[in-house]
Order: structure tokens, then C-alpha cells, then sequence
């Protein structure tokens, strides 16, 4: 199983400078390739590839102005256009958005295939680099375990990160238990479980949203270009990034105790980009980070042997009673306890809703059966379509 440990390290003067020129020289070449494509449908309707922009690179090396190409490694330029390749490819499937030229402040990565670097008594040497990289070894990569991949990333508060990818020996499957679980993801609290449980939503502590806060301002009165606007852009960055690792500490904290108490776990498979249109929503949403939360679950669910059923965005879990099945026409985000009019059950609304989500997944996953509603907008508009004119 291919797995990724993520170090920060801390490079000398010397690392730094040439990692900093092979980032800047894997935008750049990045960028080119990138506007290369796009003048070339708009204006003659060609597709270029992969291929193409390879070809296009050996001659960039050869020009005179872009003669510095040549002194950083070869290998996170390649890389960088088949990084393109694979934005445009998710592109034209409809699965992401039309690539996006890269920034310097967003930082940077360069990623270095075998070719390019030294895995040599457990210590990382890159190209064109005579020392290894001072990591700050947070945890053993097990032994055994040879690299294929090494990532170097600059984040734009100035921290460096290096992913290392090895083939993990080491992750075993966990002993089966009877034991399944529904999730409901909400804003207040992050998950309600079909056993009654609620996990508060992580939000950021107060102090550092007064210190954002505050930052914010500071950077807003500075002058666009100035070196003043620089230092409080990354004061900013700090802030956030401070807030990230809060996030994302307590999710994997959180998702691992799911996967390790749970053999099958069940959650709605939301349209989260379409839910942050909605302004008022949007905030909140993307600060609760569903998406990474249903991402670590999916795949440490793959590591340890668990099932992860994902059931119809339109089941209507809310609004359907958990005891016999009846479905309310409306119910307001404002409501969060009602009493179903058919049977006079007293309903929490997130835990009923886990419960739903529950009994949904244990049927799709037993006998395939759909979970859609029959009055689902989606059936009304097929039926609409087959209905014949009179």
C-alpha cells in the first residue's frame, strides 16, 4: 500500500537557494507551457499534449534568456508538465476546473522521481545537492521501505515540507468486528452518529480568530509592492496555517478512532461545491472541511479493511421519520427537533438523520436497492420526459 510521510525540514542557506530556483524554474516552465496550450486552441483550435511541451522544454534550455533552466535538475520540470497534463485530462473529463497559472506567493513544490535523489543510510539527498536534507524526523519510515517519490514544498508561510512515497509493508488490515455506523455531517456539530453520539465542529479558538483578524487589517493598510505588504502577507499565512493544523489535527484524530471502532461506516455523498455557493453557508461549510473529513475516511477505510458506503445525495435522511418512514414536505434548517404528524415520534434531527443514513447504506450494500425517493426532483423530471402528449 503506497503511503506518504510528510516531514518539515529546515534547509541552509545553500538547500534553500537552489530549491527556491527549482521552484521558480518549475513555474515558470509551468506557466509557459500552460499559456502555449491555451493560445493554441483559442487561436488554431490544436490540441497539444504532453509530448509537445516536452519537445518544447529541450528548446527553452537551448535559448539564450532561459539558459538558466539547465541549472536546476531536470526532473520537477518534467514533472511540472505532466502535472499539466493531468490538470488538463481531469479538465476535459469534467472532473476540476480549467488549469490556473501558478503564483509565487502561493509558495511552491518540486517533485523529484527516482533519477533525481539519494535515499542513502535513511537520509534524503537531493540533485545538485552535496548535503542531505536536515529533516526533522517526527516519525521512522519503516525499514525496508525505499522511496519512489520526494516532494519538496514551500507553503506560503514559509514553511518547508517534504512528502516522501513509499510502498508501506507495514499497514495490515485490522480484525473484523460487528459493529456499523451511520454519519451525518452538519456546522454545529461536525458528525451526529446513528448511536446517539454528537462530535462538536473544531472551529477555530477565538484567539486566533482575533489574531487573523487583526492581521488582516494590518496587511489591507499596506501599500500594494511594498516589502511591508510581503512581511504582513505572510503574517497572515502564518495565522492560517496555525488554523489548518488545528483542523486538521482533531480530523485525524477523529477519523482514526471511526475507522478502528467501525467495520462498515455510511455517509451521504454530498455536492459540497455546489452547498459553498450559497454565502451565507459557505463559510461555515468549507471551515468544517466535510470534504477532508470524507476523504481521510475513504482512505484509511482502504488501509485497514473497513467499508466506506457512500448513499444518494437526494435520500432524504432529514426529513424522514425514523420509525415508520414518513416523509415531511418541508423542514427548515432552523428546526433541529420535530415530531413526525403519522406516528408522534419526537425526532432529533441530526441523529435521526445518522440513523436514516444507516439504514440506507446496510440496504444498498445487501441487496443493491436504490435509495433515491420516489418524489426526488430527478424521477419527476424522467417521468415528465416519458409521459406522453396528449
Amino acid at each position: 500500500m503506497e503511503k506518504a510521510y510528510r516531514y518539515r525540514f529546515y534547509p541552509n542557506t545553500e538547500q534553500e537557494n537552489l530549491l527556491r530556483r527549482t521552484m521558480g524554474c518549475a513555474r515558470l516552465v509551468y506557466n509557459r507551457a500552460l499559456a502555449y496550450r491555451t493560445e493554441s486552441w483559442y487561436d488554431r483550435q490544436e490540441r497539444i499534449g504532453y509530448g509537445e511541451t516536452s519537445s518544447m522544454l529541450t528548446n527553452w534550455k537551448k535559448q539564450e534568456e532561459l539558459d538558466f533552466l539547465n541549472e536546476v535538475s531536470c526532473v520537477p520540470l518534467q514533472q511540472g508538465l505532466r502535472h499539466l497534463q493531468t490538470a488538463f485530462t481531469n479538465f476535459f473529463a469534467g472532473r476540476a476546473k480549467y488549469p490556473n497559472f501558478k503564483k509565487k506567493h502561493n509558495g511552491g513544490s518540486a517533485e523529484f522521481t527516482k533519477s533525481a535523489f539519494r535515499w542513502k543510510n535513511r537520509q534524503v539527498f537531493l540533485a545538485k545537492c552535496s548535503e542531505p536534507l536536515p529533516i526533522r524526523w517526527s516519525k521512522q519510515i519503516p525499514q525496508g521501505c525505499i522511496p519512489s517519490t520526494i516532494t519538496v514544498k514551500l507553503t506560503p508561510a514559509g514553511r518547508w515540507f517534504v512528502s516522501i512515497l513509499v510502498d508501506d509493508y507495514t499497514i495490515q488490515s485490522l480484525p473484523k468486528i460487528d459493529k456499523t455506523i451511520g454519519l451525518d455531517v452538519g456546522i454545529t456539530s461536525l458528525i451526529a452518529t446513528s448511536d446517539g453520539d454528537k462530535i462538536a465542529n473544531p472551529k477555530p479558538p477565538k484567539k486566533l480568530r482575533k489574531k487573523l483578524k487583526r492581521k488582516q487589517k494590518a496587511l489591507a493598510r499596506k501599500r500594494p509592492g511594498s516589502n511591508n505588504r510581503e512581511k504582513a502577507r505572510r503574517q497572515v499565512a502564518k495565522v492560517h496555517a496555525q488554523i489548518v493544523d488545528v483542523r486538521k489535527d482533531f480530523l485525524h484524530k477523529l477519523t482514526t478512532k471511526l475507522v478502528r471502532e467501525n467495520q462498515t461506516i455510511v455517509v451521504e455523498d454530498l455536492a459540497i461545491k455546489n452547498m459553498v455557493k450559497n454565502h451565507k453557508l459557505a463559510l461555515a461549510i468549507s471551515d468544517a472541511s466535510w470534504g477532508e473529513l470524507i476523504r481521510q475516511l475513504s482512505y484509511k477505510c482502504d488501509w485497514y479493511g473497513r467499508d466506506l458506503i457512500k448513499i444518494d445525495r437526494w435520500f432524504p435522511s432529514s426529513k424522514r421519520c425514523g420509525n415508520c418512514g414518513h416523509i415531511v414536505q418541508k423542514l427548515s434548517l432552523n428546526i433541529r427537533e420535530w415530531e413526525c404528524p403519522k406516528c408522534r415520534t419526537n425526532h432529533d434531527r441530526d441523529i435521526n438523520a445518522a440513523k436514516n443514513i444507516l439504514a440506507a447504506g446496510l440496504a444498498v450494500s445487501v441487496c443493491g436497492a436504490t435509495v433515491r425517493p420516489e418524489e426526488s426532483k430527478s424521477r419527476k423530471a424522467g417521468a415528465m420526459k416519458q409521459k406522453p402528449n396528449r
